[in-house]
């Protein structure tokens, strides 16, 4: 098993120097092409990485505007809630046959552009079910990238994943909190209408798209092997399901899920509801968010030189425990505190993401093993926001359903921990 961290993502255990092994030899036209292309693959994943989040938390800060003006009820706001896990796990297990077909690059540009025509057209739709079907169409591009954002790191930057990941995970971070701290200063500047203050995310997506076209011209497959070490996996096909570190890792990664979709569609209106100001709760979950942005570096770096990463993931669900205890008991006078804990607690999707480079020993078994991981986590997720709703609107408070989010967190604990073993899905399946 020693071999796992060989496969992880930490730049300093990359095989060192390859390229420079030959420097007299005539470099290999699609290596000049990746040479050339690579500021522009750097811009289009900070882009990207910055639109994975907004389409959720912008919602999020303005959903009782939302709710208001499309004439929803509380249980069909959970529904809303509920949609983007149910898009990434329906849209994201087709995300490696797009690739095949395609490539990478080409899917993550085409889900930029995705994400910009939803964000542009849902705020005026006019009914709940349009609503809805714009809202899919921005998560299915979400969806996607998600899964191949790893992917493209890893074909453009085969020394450099975890510095890289790193980068993506930070920006994400960054993303998911502006959303959540502007969304409502920037509907009030706009004239005050929550329809403009949603749509204005759409042109950061359009943004998004630019950097992705010159990469689109070049070779599909860029990491052109110029040694043994870096030449290309053969694609074999594991039955992942015999895997019990790929369930033990799906599980937690759809009950941490859960959490997050929770706390980004749920929690300023709990803050809300407590008496504190639209304005504020939304800057409450900028904050919650803004924590994972340094975080979303240093956990990943840390966990990849652990032979085990039960320890984070129990110190991070600890996070949540108190930090869904100060909600029940004080929402409003703790609520600073309760949203840094908080924050803290969400780190645990940055740790998920590196537990699947960890717990898989060649690409192909990443790639297979991140699909089945977020595919089955993601719908594992999407009964929690919407139950959380049921429970708001049918007991006429929060505690009832701050208890299920702090509930949630004992089995994401337990999964979290056996996912954290020194294992690989290799090794198991063949077994």
């Amino acid at each position: 098993m020693a071999s796992e961290k060989s496969t992880v993502l930490p730049p300093t255990e990359a095989p060192a120097a390859t390229s420079a092994a030959t420097p007299l030899a005539q470099p290999e036209p699609a290596s000049a092409a990746r040479t050339w292309g690579v500021p522009f693959v750097i811009a289009g994943i900070v882009l990207a990485a910055l639109n994975l989040r907004p389409a959720i938390t912008s919602l999020g800060a303005l959903l009782e505007e939302v709710r208001v003006g499309l004439g929803m009820s509380g249980s069909v706001a959970g529904v809303l809630t509920s949609v983007p896990p149910l898009c990434f796990a329906v849209f994201g297990s087709l995300a490696p046959r797009l690739a095949r077909r395609f490539g990478p690059a080409a899917v993550v540009c085409g889900g930029m552009a995705a994400i910009a025509a939803g964000l542009v057209v849902r705020p005026f739709t006019g009914s709940t079910a349009a609503f809805l079907a714009t809202s899919a169409l921005a998560l299915a591009g979400i969806a996607v990238s998600n899964v191949l954002m790893p992917v493209v790191i890893k074909e453009w930057f085969p020394q450099r994943v975890g510095s890289m990941t790193g980068l993506y995970s930070m920006a994400l971070a960054l993303g998911t909190s502006l959303a959540a701290a502007i969304t409502v200063p920037v509907t009030e500047a706009l004239g005050g209408s929550w329809q403009t203050g949603l749509a204005v995310w759409a042109a950061l997506a359009a943004a998004a798209v630019i950097p992705w076209l010159p990469v689109l011209r070049g070779p599909r497959n860029p990491a052109v092997a110029t040694s043994p070490e870096q030449a290309p996996q053969p694609a074999v096909k594991l039955r992942i399901t015999r895997s019990g570190t790929a369930w033990a890792l799906a599980v937690f990664f759809g009950l941490q899920a859960t959490g997050a979709y929770i706390t980004m569609g749920w929690m300023p209106q709990i803050f809300r509801d407590a008496g504190v100001s639209a304005e504020t709760a939304g800057v409450l979950l900028a904050i919650t968010m803004a924590v994972g942005v340094p975080l979303s570096f240093v956990i990943p770096r840390t966990a990849a030189r652990m032979n085990h990463q039960g320890p984070i993931v129990a110190a991070l669900g600890i996070c949540g425990l108190i930090g869904y205890t100060g909600l029940y008991l004080a929402p409003a006078g703790g609520a600073w505190v309760w949203a840094v804990v908080l924050g803290i607690s969400n780190c645990s999707f940055p740790l998920a993401l590196t537990m699947v480079g960890m717990r898989a020993r060649t690409g192909p078994g990443v790639v297979q093993l991140s699909a089945f991981a977020q595919s089955a986590g993601y719908l594992l997720s999407i009964p929690g926001p919407l139950l959380v709703g049921v429970l708001y609107q049918h007991t006429g408070g929060w505690e009832v359903p701050i208890v299920l989010m702090g509930a949630i967190l004992v089995p994401q604990i337990v999964f979290g921990i056996l996912a954290g073993r020194q294992r690989t899905v290799e090794d198991e399946c063949a077994a």
